[in-house]
Order: C-alpha cells, then structure tokens, then sequence
C-alpha cells in the first residue's frame, strides 16, 4: 500500500461528509469473539476429519484463540462449550486465558450429544431427563460466574421428526418451565442469549424453529433474555437483515453467530457467500446506532459478535482469521453509508437513488483504510501473511508429533 492509496480513500469519502476518523474509532473498537471449538476437530454428520494440527484440549484451544486475537486485534473474548472445554479448575482456565491477554467468553451448553437427549433435552417427554438438562444448564451458569462470563448462550437440537411423535404444546411449556428456572439462578449483568434454527436434526418439527419463538420466549422471561441470530440458520431468500431490524427496535437482539450458509446450516466461513448481506445486516446496526432511541442505541452497543464455525477442511487458526476479517470489512463498508442521503432519498420517494445510497458504500475498497487502522493499532498490515511466517504456526505444527490419527 502507498500513502497515495488512503489519501485518496480519504479524499473521497471527506467529501461525501463522512467523518474518516469516527469510522476509524468505530472499527477500532470493533470486538468479534471466536469459539473454543473452531480450533479442535469437527466434522460433518459423515465424518470428524482428524487434524494433525488442531488443538486438542481446552488451553490449547485458547491459545489458538489468543493467537488469532494478536493478529487482528479483534477477539479479545473466546467463547467456551460444554462438556467440550470441561475441565477441574475454571479458574484456572480463566487465569490462562488472562495470562495470554483474552477472556473467557459466552458459556454453551451441550444439549444435544448425549444418549438421553435422542428425543430432546428440555423438551423430552421424561421428566428426569429435562431434569438432567436443566441441571446442566444451571451447572452452565454456574461456570460463568466462575470465568467471569456474560452471556450464556443456548442452541436446542429439540424437536421431532414425525406428526404425533411429541406433543407440541407441552414441549413448548417443558421448554418455558426450564428456562424459566435458569432465567432465575442468573446474576445481575448476565444474559440468556436464545438461539433458534429451522431444522436439523429434527425435520418434522423444531422446538425453536425462528426468531419470533425465540423473541416470544424471551419477552416472556424477562430483560435479561435476548435472541441470538445465526447467520446460518435461515431458509434461502430470508431477509436476515429484516429480522435485526426489527429485534433491534424490540430491544431484543442479543448477539449474532456469523457463519454462511449456500442452502442452510453450511457452517461456511462468514461472508464467503453472500458478503452483501452480512453488509446489509451491519447496515441496519449502524443505522440503528445513529439514528433511534436511546434504548436501542444501548442494545446495540451490547450486541455480542461471535463466530461460530466448525472449520473442517480448512487450516484451523487461519481460517478463523479469514473469518474475523471478513467480517472487519463489512462493517467498515457499512460505517461509509450516507444515512443523510439515503433519507432524503426516502422522503422524496426515489427508490433507486435510496437503494444505489446504501449500495455503493458497499462497492467501495476499503482495504487502504483498514491497513492504515491496523498500522495505527501497531497490528501487521496482512494477518493471514503474518500468520503463515510467524513462530505461532511453526508451534502448531509441532503437536503433529503427538498426533494420533
């Protein structure tokens, strides 16, 4: 990059009367956390592709995660599961993850690996096996005090595959009656994150089958309950940017899991589909931040940006970085609309002009402006090149001598 390229970036955009330095405060303190499982082994329901490289227990994994943090300066917070991330001493856990400069982030629940939850965890029609996943829920929370945490994050694989095979009604108030219970053990300051998902693994019926179950559910239990949208989890053609909007005028949208999908649930690398709509998604963010109420100004700075990828044919720790960065350039695309002109667009009715106001801050190339952002926060100008030269991917290339395939 030549100083020639920014300034002419910045020539541009000061005269369209966008503030150059607020976008760059603004990306600055742009906070993106990664999943613990991102970094181990994972599969499809086929197979688990075993990597000579991957992380292998609950440190290792977390320092993957710092190391992607150092190149990006974006993930200071990595997101934990359990059982997967079990371990004796929390606060040890917590004190390594300090020690390498992150924290411990969301805390996930596993409702859906064990035998007893075949026919659904919270949902199942025996009561002592609802009994045994809400005490792990409780036992979840109980971890998050331990690390520090904020959120606790649910994903339910419950649901059915067959009319008649559960009764809906009930799985519903099985449902509400557990969360209910954990609603109560929170502490001040901590939230229900509610995660929703149209299908798979069950195809006849899911408990939490889409962002209006989880927002109705989460009105019902209380301020400290939010939705959590994953990008994934929606049918093609769902207008997920509709969605935000919308939870973000509720005061109700909690975080995001960013991945992408082609059909469904791909669990691809955000952005590398559709990079529009992750665009549009950040658009509707920074509208919301600018231009509404104070309530909905306060969610949206409390929105948890997470990833939640199971990278399993790609190189763990750059792949996550890959990840980070795509979603850095949206948002950064998106902190370049004009919200004074796509307004006055509106209110004379143009449609066209509305939409080409929105849609040429995203045809812009914002990579001068992010490498000045990354010279500026001492952080290497290209983090996947720094990643492959560095001493970090040299180390995880040693653990292929214990490696067991």
């Amino acid at each position: 990059m030549t100083d020639q390229d920014y300034q002419l970036f910045e020539q541009r955009q000061r005269a369209r009367g966008i503030d150059v330095e607020r976008v760059k405060s603004r990306l600055k303190s742009l906070k993106i956390e990664t999943p613990s499982w991102g970094f181990g082994d994972s599969g499809t329901r086929f197979k688990v592709f075993r990597n000579r490289y991957a992380a292998r227990t609950p440190y290792e994994r977390i320092e993957d995660a710092a190391e992607v943090h150092r190149l990006t300066g974006l993930c200071p917070s990595v997101a934990i599961h359990i059982p997967w991330d079990k371990t004796d001493s929390y606060d040890g856990l917590r004190s390594h993850a300090e020690s390498l400069g992150v924290t411990i982030g969301a805390i996930n629940p596993n409702l859906f690996q064990d035998d007893a939850y075949m026919l659904g965890s919270v949902t199942n029609a025996d009561v002592t096996i609802r009994r045994k996943a809400t005490e792990h829920l409780l036992e979840c929370v109980d971890i998050a005090r331990q690390t520090g945490s904020r959120d606790i994050s649910l994903w339910f694989a419950d649901g059915t595959n067959y009319p008649g095979q559960g009764d809906l009604r009930a799985r519903k108030t099985w449902m509400r009656e557990s969360l209910e219970e954990v609603y109560g053990a929170l502490a001040p300051g901590m939230r229900m994150l509610i995660e929703y998902k149209f299908f798979e693994p069950a195809f006849y019926h899911t408990d939490l089958a889409d962002w209006g179950m989880a927002y109705n559910l989460a009105c019902k239990l209380g301020p400290q309950a939010q939705v959590l949208v994953d990008t994934g989890h929606h049918a093609p053609g769902t207008n997920v940017e509709h969605i935000v909007a919308y939870l973000l005028d509720e005061c109700r949208l909690g975080g995001f899991h960013f991945n992408s999908r082609k059909y469904a649930d791909d669990d691809l690398i955000v952005g590398a589909i559709d990079p529009y709509e992750l665009f549009l998604i950040f658009y509707q963010i920074v509208h919301a931040s600018e231009d509404a109420c104070a309530d909905v100004r306060s969610t949206v700075d409390n929105i948890a940006y997470m990833i939640d990828q199971s990278h399993n044919i790609e190189p763990k720790v750059e792949a996550m970085v890959r990840s980070v960065l795509n979603v850095q350039t949206q948002y950064a695309k998106a902190l370049l609309v004009d919200h004074a002109e796509v307004r006055a667009a509106q209110e004379r009715q143009d449609v066209l002009g509305a939409e080409e106001a929105v849609r040429k801050a995203f045809e812009f190339d914002v990579g001068p402006l992010l490498r000045v952002v990354r010279e500026e926060q001492g952080l290497p100008v290209d983090p996947i090149a720094a990643f492959r030269e560095g001493a970090y991917n040299g180390k995880i290339k040693k653990r292929a001598s214990s490696f067991k395939g």
